[in-house]
């Protein structure tokens, strides 16, 4: 028993990062802070009654929610609006953060994607950063630390086409007289393609045809292009398949710093998440999930995946390009959207982005359409009183 006491001693004092230096929320949280202050901007009724949120937000403006001065660190963001999405799209209020009185945002995305609602739906979602619900997903919430040295705003946009009823929040921050050193700023990024399918057609599974092969990523979905210095730590990707094949061969893969060829290569979209083996029923786990997943034949349908790197961020010292093939070989048409979350050195502009038009969701296919597909596949083959649909 000695021995092993003097084993243990013996670890802790030469141990490169010893017990007393270990970094982790329950560690963390026992600290006795200085010179820090918790504050909250929120929606609460100054008059003291009970409308607590604001009201009447017309279509086409802006609305700040939160203009502070000075250094400070978010750390908790809730939000609930009405009237509900099946009503108002969360796909068309734009959600913009902007660090240290810059003129440009470092966050800039629809407001639902951004907590993990995709389309105009609503579920709930559950991961370490980000969560939505209960209630369907109607409570959005972030825990995602979001650092400033000089002044923060958070604005949103209007862009449903109509009145937001009531809008509700809470920004909590904690102010400081400086920040501590090396803190990195929040950027958020969301991004939208419908992506093409090779002139030879979707030849998933060489089910029409030979797969080809891609090396370089070139014809990649993009969803992170990033300028400077930081790491990248979640993404939430939402995907429509218009067909029952398998959506999911793409494999993910990095440029880092200016590489021309992609020193990361992964295995396929699902492993990329941490799962396995097209996978179609809903999972949770802090990191990594699938809140919403299709219930239509094969893959066809709207599935919602996210994966987040809290313990093995993505580095980069100049640049960072993020990319994941749209089935093997970019062989398929696929309508993605995604938002991408990550810190770097210093606030930096974001990639254009998508139009209202351009995240537009597209419509589910129906039985009624798979039937029509079936009518002209008969009429392709002869018509045949008795085709089954496999000759």
């Amino acid at each position: 028993m000695k021995k092993v006491f003097l084993a243990i001693v013996v670890f802790v004092l030469t141990c490169p990062v010893g017990f007393s230096q270990m970094s982790n929320e329950m560690y963390d949280l026992s600290k006795i802070r200085n010179n820090v202050k918790t504050k909250r901007v929120s929606s609460y009724d100054r008059t003291g009654n009970n409308r607590d949120h604001l009201s009447n937000i017309k279509d086409g403006d802006k609305v700040t929610l939160f203009d502070v001065k000075g250094a400070g660190v978010i750390n908790h963001i809730w939000i609930t609006i009405s009237p509900t999405p099946e009503r108002l799209s969360r796909n068309d209020i734009i959600l913009r953060m902007y660090w240290d009185g810059k003129s440009y945002p470092s966050v800039e995305s629809p407001i639902g994607p951004f907590f993990g609602q995709g389309w105009q739906e609503r579920y709930n979602f559950s991961s370490f950063p980000l969560a939505a619900g209960p209630v369907n997903g109607t409570g959005l919430v972030s825990y995602f630390a979001m650092p400033f040295s000089n002044g923060a705003r958070i604005e949103i946009e209007n862009q449903t086409g109509q009145n937001i009823n009531a809008f509700y929040y809470y920004v909590d921050y904690v102010e400081m007289p400086a920040l501590e050193k090396d803190m990195g700023r929040f950027h958020a990024w969301y991004n939208h393609e419908l992506t093409e399918a090779l002139p030879q057609g979707e030849t998933e599974w060489g089910v029409v045809g030979p797969q080809g092969e891609n090396t370089d990523g070139k014809g990649n979905y993009v969803f992170a292009d990033i300028k400077g210095k930081g790491h990248f730590v979640g993404i939430n990707y939402y995907v429509h398949c218009p067909s029952p094949m398998w959506y999911g061969e793409g494999d993910d893969m990095w440029f880092i710093d200016g590489e021309t060829m992609p020193s990361l290569i992964g295995t396929g979209t699902e492993d990329f998440f941490n799962t396995s083996w097209c996978p179609k029923e809903p999972f949770y786990h802090p990191y990594y999930g699938y809140p919403r997943v299709n219930d239509d034949i094969g893959w066809l349908g709207r599935t919602h995946v996210y994966r987040f790197f809290i313990n093995d961020p993505i580095f980069f010292d100049k640049s960072l390009k993020g990319t994941i093939e749209h089935g093997h070989e970019n062989n398929m048409t696929l309508d993605i959207g995604t938002v991408a979350y990550w810190y770097q050195n210093e606030p930096m502009p974001l990639p254009e982005a998508p139009s209202k038009e351009l995240r537009k969701p597209k419509p589910l296919i129906s039985p009624r359409d798979i039937h029509q597909w079936r009518h002209e596949w008969r009429k392709n083959n002869g018509n045949g009183a008795t085709l089954w649909g496999n000759e």
